[in-house]
């Protein structure tokens, strides 16, 4: 018995020190591949652990990274396949689609279905949009990308509209009338479903249309090398790979400098010339991108009140996933999901945030929010960094009402310029790191960096980052954590190849699905900036970022009702 025990615990010591061999071998190849590079076409996978080592693989990319070889669960397999049918987007019948027979938004037109009946507040509006092509004649199919809102100038009340593709050239839009007064529909035609069709082969095929780059210097000698989620060819690479999250990361090895040496990540460019001639005639500013389609008939209808005798509230939706899930009015974002209320004055937000450490997690957009609050509360007192200009991290301080407000931007691919290598992190990890509490409040936004990529990266993403939510609200269940949707920007046909609006609708309704049914709450910022009359822009206009603040603050004091 006693020779039992004895090779049990010999047993016992030789795997505690085969682990630790290797931990260490693998902390090796990730952080020292100045020594030991690999291939640049390798793919680094995730086992389902939570602490778990990525080890590089030797795989073959057919053109490129082949996103398909994570490792993943059978459960998390279903969930991909599941998310990814949900956003497959509607093909035209024939391959190659000439100009003249794609979607015409001037020879387009829509009608108000039954514009002259008796309409309340509380009614549904429906409005047909037909589609036709440059020569006139009707679309026989759909895949064309709209927006569409009903709003009234003089209120400034707004709304956005549910739109439905019948899949034949035509387009029903339901919109729910919140309003009294004369109401006016507008609709848009974003990109027609040919110009759709390229931004997925550019989504698939040219992930490296946007690129990085990445600093690396030892004494008085500099270097500079590309960097990317994965790199083609066979060249050196240094594996920057997270070791707790598996977000892969990779730069080409420095000719003469070790990966250690790396002291800055920065956005490297965009790349020209993705499209062919006849591709670039579906993406035209004056034509075919965010174009507004007319109304054949009248654009508006004559809404009357409730009727005194109704009860009901029209305003409230018990359903959280709602449509509208707001709407403005007297420039005042109403949501149907939450009470909201207006943070007017500094001292009630002051009142507001007492006590509490606030992190904001993202890019520019949630940075926003803490120039906003910075700005607006006297007391919140920036504490300098001598971090890069709106690059962060960013911290603001009131002593005197014990308020902590701070903002990280999110880990690669990220378009900023200059951010140190120590500054790199990742939102899944800030997370982990989080004690939690009454006390704390966490607001995170991450979308618009990852347009450019196959969907299943920003999937294996909001996986990790989903990860930590349900571990941090699990040890610490009264921990307020608030997601910012992704928003609608101004689009030429530049942008409309790295930033389009379908790309970001894609990765909203992505995002939506993965964190439904999760005690986390929504700041519907995509409604709330297709719904406002102010032109589109990827940093939205200071009016609509109050409202935003309103609907943030309204989470972290709710209003007693």
């Amino acid at each position: 018995m006693w020779r039992d025990s004895f090779r049990l615990q010999i047993f016992c010591l030789l795997m505690a020190v085969l682990a630790i061999v290797v931990l260490v071998h693998n902390f090796f190849q990730l952080e020292h591949l100045d020594d030991d590079t690999v291939s640049g076409s390798n793919w680094i996978t995730e086992n389902n652990v939570q602490h778990s080592l990525s080890q590089t693989t030797k795989t073959t990319r057919k053109p490129y990274c082949s996103y398909t070889q994570q490792t993943l669960s059978k459960r998390e397999q279903e969930e991909q396949k599941t998310l990814l049918a949900a956003i497959q987007w509607p093909k035209p019948p024939d391959g190659k689609i000439a100009f003249a027979q794609s979607t015409d938004p001037t020879h387009s037109d829509f009608v108000i279905v039954k514009p002259s009946r008796f309409f309340r507040v509380g009614d549904e509006l429906e409005v047909l949009v037909r589609m036709k092509d440059f020569q006139g004649k009707p679309k026989q199919y759909g895949g064309d990308y709209l927006q569409a809102r009903i709003h009234s100038p003089l209120l400034k009340a707004g709304a956005t509209g549910r739109i439905v593709d019948c899949h034949n050239g035509l387009y029903k839009v339901f919109f729910t009338l919140l309003w009294p007064g004369e109401v006016k529909v507008s609709v848009s035609l974003v990109h027609p479903s040919e110009a759709i069709q390229v931004l997925l082969r550019l989504r698939e095929e040219r992930p490296d249309r946007v690129y990085f780059k990445s600093s690396f210097k030892s004494g008085r000698y500099s270097e500079t090398t590309e960097c990317n989620v994965c790199l083609p060819g066979d060249l050196p690479v240094c594996n920057f790979t997270d070791l707790y999250t598996g977000e892969p990361w990779f730069c080409y090895k420095p000719r003469k400098l070790s990966c250690a040496s790396r002291i800055s990540h920065a956005k490297g460019g965009y790349l020209k010339g993705l499209l062919t001639q006849e591709e670039s005639l579906f993406f035209q500013s004056d034509v075919n991108i965010k174009r507004p389609i007319l109304p054949s008939g009248s654009d508006s209808v004559i809404v009357k009140p409730k009727a005194f005798t109704d009860s009901s509230s029209v305003d409230r939706a018990e359903d959280p996933t709602a449509s509208p899930s707001g709407y403005y009015y007297e420039d005042q974002w109403r949501s149907r999901t939450h009470w909201i209320h207006n943070f007017n004055k500094s001292d009630d937000i002051t009142e507001c945030l007492q006590g509490k450490v606030v992190h904001l997690f993202g890019d520019s957009t949630i940075r926003q929010w803490f120039e906003y609050l910075t700005a607006f509360v006297p007391d919140l007192v920036e504490f300098n960094l001598r971090s890069p200009k709106n690059v962060g991290p960013f911290m603001s301080v009131d002593l005197k009402h014990n308020i902590l407000l701070k903002f990280r931007c999110h880990g690669p691919p990220i378009r900023f310029s200059t951010v140190f290598s120590s500054e790199l992190h990742y939102i899944a990890n800030e997370l982990n790191s989080i004690v939690g509490g009454r006390n704390t409040v966490i607001a995170i936004t991450i979308w618009s960096h990852f347009s450019t990529f196959p969907v299943e990266v920003y999937i294996r993403r909001l996986r990790n980052i989903r990860r930590s939510v349900i571990q941090l609200l699990d040890r610490s269940p009264e921990t307020l954590i608030v997601i910012r949707t992704a928003n609608v920007q101004e689009l030429g046909p530049e942008v409309s190849l790295f930033n389009s609006d379908w790309y970001s609708f894609q990765l909203d309704s992505v995002m939506r699905k993965m964190f439904s049914g999760i005690a986390v709450h929504f700041v519907d910022a995509w409604e709330m900036s297709v719904a406002h009359y102010l032109p589109h822009n990827l940093h939205p206009h200071k009016v609509i970022v109050k409202n935003q603040i309103d609907a943030f603050l309204s989470y972290v004091c709710p209003l007693q009702t």
